[in-house]
This record gives C-alpha cells, sequence and structure tokens, in this order.
C-alpha cells in the first residue's frame, strides 16, 4: 500500500483523496449489506429504514467527496481558462490533493511573472513606439488609417477621418500611396502641413496579424536635414568659389593698375604695356575657363541605363590610358561575363576622370607607376569598381573636400574632375567613397548599386 501511495504523490496527488474514497465506498457496501440483511430478516421494518438511511448517506459521501473535488478541479482549469491567474488551488474540505495543489500553485505562479514580464515588454514597445520621432501609421487589412504614435499625431493633426482619401490634404500622392497595397521602398515626398510644405521620406511593408494582413507606413520629415545640407553646401561652395575667384582676379587687378601706370608714362613703355595687356589677356581667359567649368558642374547628368559586359569596356578605357600614359602601368582585373548595369557613356567619363587622377597622382610621387582597376560582383552583375594609385595619398582631413567644385591641390587642377565623377556617381543612384589603398597611395571605390 505505501508503494501506491508514493506513485500517487509522484503524480501531484496525496494518498487522503484514494483513502477517503475507499472509506466511503466501504461505508456504502456495509450499509448495502446490512440493507440486503434487514430486507431478508421478517420483523426487522425498523431496521430496514435505518439501513435505506445509511446507504443514501454513504452514497451522498462519495458523490459528495468526488463532486468536491470535480468542482475545485473545474473552478481551477475555467480560471485558466479566462486567463486568471492569480486563482489557487482551493485544498480545504478535504479535497486531498495537496502534491497536486501545490504544483499547480506554483505553475500559476510562474504563468503570472510570465504575464508580467510580457505586459512590461509590451508596455516598454509601446513607449517605444510611441515617442519615436518617426510618425508611424498602421493600415488595416480594411484599408482604415490609425495613427500610431505621437509624432504621427502632431505631423497629421489637420484631418477627419481614417481613409486613405481624408490623408489628401497633405498631398494626392501621399494619399494614394496610402491606398496602395504591398511594401514601397524609401521615397521622397512633398507634404504640405501647418508650418508650410515640406519634404518627408515615406517607407511601407507589409505585416501579418491574427492571419490578416495589414501595413505600416513611416514618414520621416526631413526638410530640416535638408535645409541645413543644402545651406552646408552653399556655404562650401562659395567658399571654394570665392577662393577661386579672389585668386584669380588678384593678378588681374596688378596687371591692369600695372598697365595703367605705364600708359601714364611720359613717354609710355609700349612694350612693357603690351606685356602686361597679354599676361592680363590670359588670366581673363582663365578667369573665363573657370566660370565655364563651374556651368559644366551645375549640369545635372542625364543617365541612361544599359546592361553592358565588363570586360570589353575596361579594355577600351585601358587602350585610352595606354595612348595618354604609357610610361604607366594599369592593371585591370574583371570577373569573366560580369555585366554592369549603368550609362556607360558617364561611367566612361567618371572612369577616365579617376584614372587621370590617378596617373598625375603616380607620376608626381615618383615611387612607383602600377595603377590597379578592379570591378567585382555578385550572380554576374558588377557590384563594385576599386581604382588605386600609387601616389602620396589624400589625407584624411581633405577627404571630404575632394569632391566639392573646384576644389584643388594641385598648381593646374581645376577642381572639376572629382566633382563630375560624384554627380554621375549618385545620378546612378551609387555611393563612392575614398581610402588608403593597400601600397599606400589613393583608392577610390564606386559602390555600383
Amino acid at each position: 500500500m505505501p508503494r501506491y501511495i508514493a506513485g500517487w504523490k509522484s503524480m501531484g496527488f496525496d494518498g487522503r483523496f484514494t483513502l477517503v474514497l475507499i472509506g466511503w465506498i466501504a461505508a456504502l457496501l456495509a450499509t448495502l449489506v446490512a440493507l440486503a440483511f434487514a430486507i431478508a430478516t421478517p420483523d426487522l421494518a425498523a431496521a430496514r429504514i435505518v439501513a435505506v438511511a445509511l446507504v443514501i448517506g454513504a452514497g451522498y459521501g462519495v458523490a459528495r467527496h468526488v463532486d468536491r473535488t470535480n468542482r475545485t478541479v473545474g473552478r481551477f482549469v475555467e480560471a485558466l481558462h479566462f486567463g486568471d491567474f492569480a486563482t489557487r488551488f482551493d485544498r480545504r474540505g478535504g479535497v486531498g490533493f495537496a502534491a497536486l495543489g501545490q504544483s499547480l500553485d506554483e505553475a500559476m505562479r510562474r504563468l503570472q511573472a510570465q504575464r508580467d514580464r510580457a505586459a512590461d515588454e509590451q508596455r516598454f514597445l509601446e513607449t517605444l513606439v510611441d515617442d519615436m520621432p518617426v510618425a508611424l501609421l498602421t493600415i488595416d487589412h480594411r484599408g482604415a488609417v490609425q495613427l500610431a504614435n505621437k509624432a504621427a499625431r502632431r505631423l497629421f493633426a489637420g484631418h477627419g477621418g481614417t481613409r486613405p482619401a481624408d490623408f489628401a490634404v497633405y498631398g494626392e500622392t501621399f494619399a494614394a500611396r496610402l491606398a496602395e497595397d504591398g511594401e514601397r521602398s524609401a521615397e521622397l515626398l512633398l507634404l504640405r502641413s501647418s508650418t508650410g510644405p515640406q519634404r518627408a521620406i515615406v517607407r511601407s511593408a507589409s505585416l501579418e496579424r491574427l492571419g490578416l494582413t495589414s501595413r505600416a507606413v513611416t514618414v520621416e520629415p526631413v526638410q530640416g536635414t535638408l535645409d541645413a545640407i543644402e545651406m552646408a553646401t552653399q556655404t562650401d561652395l562659395v567658399r571654394v568659389l570665392t577662393h577661386e575667384i579672389l585668386n584669380s582676379l588678384t593678378p588681374v587687378t596688378s596687371l591692369a593698375s600695372s598697365a595703367a601706370a605705364v600708359l601714364d608714362d611720359d613717354p609710355p613703355d609700349l612694350d612693357l604695356a603690351r606685356t602686361a595687356v597679354g599676361t592680363l589677356a590670359r588670366r581673363a581667359e582663365g578667369l573665363e575657363h573657370f566660370i565655364r567649368s563651374y556651368r559644366t558642374v551645375a549640369n545635372v547628368p542625364d543617365v541612361r541605363l544599359k546592361q553592358f559586359q565588363a570586360e570589353p569596356f575596361l579594355r577600351d578605357l585601358d587602350r585610352l590610358f595606354a595612348a595618354d600614359w604609357p610610361d604607366l602601368q594599369l592593371d585591370i582585373t574583371v570577373t569573366p561575363d560580369l555585366v554592369i548595369d549603368a550609362d556607360p557613356d558617364l561611367l566612361a567619363q567618371a572612369v577616365i576622370n579617376l584614372l587621370r587622377n590617378a596617373a598625375q597622382a603616380t607620376r608626381e610621387a615618383g615611387r612607383g607607376s602600377q595603377i590597379t582597376l578592379t570591378v567585382a560582383g555578385d550572380n554576374g552583375v558588377a557590384k563594385r569598381l576599386t581604382l588605386a594609385d600609387s601616389g602620396n595619398g589624400i589625407p584624411e582631413p581633405q577627404r571630404r573636400d575632394i569632391f566639392l567644385p573646384f576644389y584643388t591641390t594641385r598648381a593646374q587642377g581645376t577642381g572639376v574632375g572629382l566633382n563630375l565623377v560624384r554627380q554621375i556617381v549618385i545620378a546612378h543612384g551609387w555611393t563612392i567613397d575614398v581610402a588608403e589603398a593597400p601600397g599606400g597611395g589613393a583608392e577610390f571605390r564606386l559602390y555600383l548599386g
């Protein structure tokens, strides 16, 4: 018997429930035997009545013992069904499930702790979403638009309704984007607001929730950032322009004064005046060339994309380079059958400018003659173009300025070439950076998508 009780305890039961149940069943059997004896024996009418009462009482005891346990377990399961993790197992009244109740109570405490942690995490995420500086809108499967955080409620406070069409007050294109299904990559849109028109980056993504598809749309106003960038660009441009124009005007002014002074002499020194005026004309021509170069920089390249083979494209550039710089070595590395998705004419112009800079830097350094041009990619499509020289390199503080228009460190440079390279790169949607080459020179990297 102790072995069976130990088995019951291992299942979460103690022996009390079973022993009490056996006792009631034994009592019921005994009263049934007594009732049968009273019925079989004559002249025991009173004993029969007592026996019947005892049978009913024993049966009631068995039913009550089992029913109380069932009701206790039922209430506990119902509490679980409704998520009431504060409920504890009722072990009063002789239920007899002390070990089971203890295990269930411990499980309930763990579930309650997990729910509390999940609630804390949910509150944190809700606060994070609500306080994030980017406006967030959600669109459910019925097309209803909800403002999901404070930034969205501040930005879109001038309308009523939840339909995408209700947001047309901020821009028809924006309302059309809200009405579209599916995902959309970052897009720069012009929005109308109470503070005036402003540009914003709009992104959308599809989400699955409870088996239904919804969308999340983020709106990040960038007008202030763009204005700051524009002002910084204008400041840099004015700084470079004034520097270059003053550098050109200073000798022009000096030569003009010298020529006027010579002509005022009696008699005038015509040879000296002629020399001064000739020099003045050449300097004026140089200033005109500079201004024409500025007009070239101001033109945005018109990109016409097409796919073409990388290897023959680079071999043509190799022949052009060899014709202009026969004393320098250009090593080209390219995977066979690699294709480039670009405007071939604009890309050739950009690479030629980079090759020219690399050749000049390599020749000026006088410590090597090797220039490497590498094109690498994935799945047969070019993704990166790298050009490294063996010159003196570009100091870290100057790497940001070299792409500015008219910025140059060479006496004969115009500062236009690298700016045009950057314009071509940006027009393609690519990026460009410059670092130190393995051999100590400069390494330009074009990331082609």
